[in-house]
């Protein structure tokens, strides 16, 4: 296999690393959406500003769920506050746009089925009895309040304006929208401060991210299980432990971390709506690691390491290579998904990043499978019959996994793709749970195959010609040898006695004979 390519892509990957490490590690928020003299970018006629985007569950009462505004305030250009006397009135309009992905076609219009215009133009004016110059607005066909539009006026020559602290209640479950759009030409050049605080009857955290919570309290449980059943083994057979035993044990502490340590995030998130990137910086790192570390630990006990090898010898350093590079593409990944996030849609960024991971990950895959192939040839060889029945068990084991990973991805694919709107948020959680339970379910696996007992040497390495006739031996006599093993020494030397006794009296009949 060529690894060249490795070693630039780790380079890379590194240096993305720390330009996203120097731009993430300020302050963010998250559900409390914050806007620091934010630019309005033209889309079509209009000047706009996406103030996020969030699944919301209603409320009867509206006071538990809702969307707050707190100090926003608009600035505009120098140039543009001049062309106005300070006794004018309304020198500028800024309207606040929500509304529901459901209602997405009632903002905006087009004349003579041409490209469609968010703010009204006067062939719109005559077509639709919309005002020229304002967001062009349908109700909805379920509610003729929605969309919410809130105008914001601009007086006298005034650089800024400041808009009223309200709060809008969420009466509708459903995945929201909030825009600033400004129609007026002369506005641009526009900016915004302030913030937003988005709340769900149980908490701040976004819709999607709120059944996540409960998950990793489950997950953490599962972990907490597995780590109990698997240190009390690994304590009980402290002496016959293996190196490899030594490695799963440090993949299920990360587990057992990180669930922890994500519930944790979580909890924070949801009860402050705040989301420290330090904080949530580390939980992903320690994500990261994890993966990384399973990864190399399916690899090495694909490539036979303590089983068929005692070392990886050359492949060491190709090894620790291929576990840096993909260390750095999660890493990147992960930061890029969940540290800073504000909305429940992800960004654009994440699409580039997803490949390399996907690229590592294939590329490990081919790697496992053409390193289990030639270790299950070695084991049939040698006629290793209990190691080849482990062995056998795991590649099934993984070859499962594999099938249920192209399966799930291709679920994912066709999931996002009709999906744009992001109108099944309520169940996009399930996307992010399944490789956490799938990458639990193939440790419990291995743990269960390489599980501490006495007779842990049934798998461990022997340079020794008879190793089929001494691994059998110490499986079955490893945990009460003196008994078994001096029977049968009692029994050799009864043998040995009896040939000695046959070879004697053959002698003696020589003697007779003589005389």
């Amino acid at each position: 296999m060529d690894f060249s390519f490795l070693h630039k892509t780790t380079s890379i990957l590194i240096v993305a690393l720390i330009s996203f490490l120097f731009l993430l590690f300020q302050s963010s928020n998250a559900s409390i959406h914050t806007y620091d003299n934010n630019p309005f970018r033209d889309v079509g006629n209009s000047a706009l500003l996406p103030g996020g985007s969030e699944g919301l569950a209603a409320s009867l009462d509206g006071s538990r769920s809702f969307i707050r505004f707190e100090n926003v305030t608009f600035w505009r250009t120098k140039a543009a506050a001049d062309e106005h006397s300070e006794m004018e009135h309304s020198t500028g309009l800024v309207q606040v746009v929500i509304f529901e992905a459901a209602d997405r076609n009632n903002i905006g219009g087009s004349a003579y089925g041409g490209q469609r215009s968010i703010c009204c133009t006067p062939d719109l004016a005559k077509l639709e009895g919309c005002k020229q110059g304002e967001v062009i607005r349908m109700p909805s066909a379920t509610d003729i309040n929605w969309p919410i539009v809130l105008n914001v006026q601009f007086s006298g020559n005034y650089l800024s304006t400041k808009m009223d602290n309200v709060d809008v209640p969420i009466t509708k479950t459903g995945m929201y929208n909030l825009f600033f759009i400004a129609c007026d030409p002369k506005l641009k050049g526009l900016v915004m401060s302030g913030k937003t605080i988005w709340k769900n009857p149980n908490g701040y955290l976004p819709g999607r991210m709120a059944p996540l919570m409960n998950f990793y309290v489950y997950m953490s449980l599962a972990y907490v299980v597995l780590s109990v059943i698997w240190f009390i083994q690994y304590v009980r057979y402290w002496k016959d432990i293996l190196q490899l035993q030594h490695c799963i044990t440090a993949v299920i502490t990360l587990g057992l971390f990180e669930m922890i340590l994500w519930f944790s995030e979580y909890a924070n998130f949801n009860n402050t709506g705040i989301r420290p990137v330090v904080i949530t910086t580390w939980v992903v790192t320690v994500g990261a690691v994890r993966k990384s570390l399973t990864r190399l630990l399916i690899l090495c006990v694909s490539m036979g390491y303590g089983v068929v090898r005692p070392t990886l010898g050359g492949l060491t350093s190709k090894v620790l290579l291929l576990g840096a590079t993909y260390f750095l593409a999660s890493e990147l990944l992960d930061i890029t998904e969940f540290v800073g996030t504000i909305s429940d849609i992800s960004g654009r960024a994440r699409l580039f990043l997803v490949l390399p991971v996907a690229f590592l990950d294939a590329f490990l895959i081919l790697w496992i499978f053409t390193s289990l192939s030639k270790t299950l040839e070695q084991l049939q060889a040698k006629r290793s019959s209990i190691k080849l029945d482990i062995y056998r068990k795991f590649s099934n084991a993984l070859a499962v996994t594999v099938i249920a990973s192209v399966i799930w991805i291709a679920y994912e694919v066709y999931f996002k793709a009709t999906d744009p709107f992001n109108e099944r948020w309520q169940s996009a959680w399930i996307i992010t749970a399944f490789w956490d339970v799938l990458a639990f379910a193939l440790l419990c696996v291995i743990c269960y195959l390489w599980a501490p007992s006495q007779n842990s040497q049934r798998y461990a390495y022997s340079e020794e010609v008879g190793e089929e006739y001494d691994e059998e031996t110490q499986s079955l006599t490893r945990g009460k040898p003196e008994g078994d093993l001096s029977l049968v020494k009692q029994e050799k030397k009864e043998k040995d006695a009896g040939v000695t006794a046959n070879i004697s009296d053959e002698d003696d009949v020589e003697e007779d004979k003589r005389e």
